[in-house]
């Protein structure tokens, strides 16, 4: 950002501007993605939004972090608070939300996927995806049943279900969601060990 608000009164106007920003973005794709229609739809005017983000790109930028932010923050808050749960139990529980992380926001979750160029979106996604990668490689880490190759076991489950749950939640399949939940499990558990 620009600058950074230092008033209440600034806060909440940075807050209006970046909260329209995403509601532009929803509304109006990528491609109508301006500054005009931010401002507009935060009722301020333009040049309060250039008080605070130098153009599109960088207010688009913070629109895109609080969002993998918040995918990032579900997810890695249900791994890191089941470390002691039976390993179905754990992987269900991980899956699940990052369904629910991934459905809270899927009109959103849309637009990053199928309009955003790639190119915007890979620090975060590489940020969020290492977050993940290193809860469950601690997870495998102290699995007696998991042998070997652990690192590259959690890039595999991470980008695995992140890939099938984006799928999921944006094509939405005749597929019940316990039943994705199910075979999405049943496939890391088959796959970080499997049967002898």
């Amino acid at each position: 950002m620009r600058k950074k608000p230092r008033q209440e009164r600034s806060r909440q106007m940075v807050e209006r501007i970046v909260s329209a920003g995403r509601d532009v973005l929803i509304r109006d794709g990528y491609a109508g993605f301006a500054t005009n229609r931010v401002a507009d739809t935060a009722d301020v005017s333009p040049g309060s939004l250039y008080q605070y983000f130098h153009d599109k790109d960088e207010l688009l930028a913070v629109v895109l972090d609080r969002y993998w932010d918040e995918v990032a923050e579900r997810v890695s808050a249900s791994l890191a608070d089941r470390f002691d749960d039976p390993p179905d139990r754990l992987v269900r529980n991980t899956i699940d939300a990052l369904l629910g992380a991934l459905e809270r926001d899927s009109h959103l979750l849309r637009v990053v996927v199928e309009e955003i160029p790639a190119r915007r979106l890979t620090d975060r996604r590489l940020a969020l995806r290492r977050r993940i990668e290193e809860l469950v490689t601690a997870y495998l880490s102290v699995r007696p049943d998991v042998q070997g190759r652990i690192a590259t076991k959690a890039w595999v489950i991470v980008a695995g279900m992140e890939g099938l749950a984006v799928r999921w939640v944006l094509d939405q399949p005749p597929i019940p969601r316990d039943k994705v939940v199910d075979e999405l499990t049943a496939l890391a558990e088959r796959y970080v060990a499997p049967a002898a």
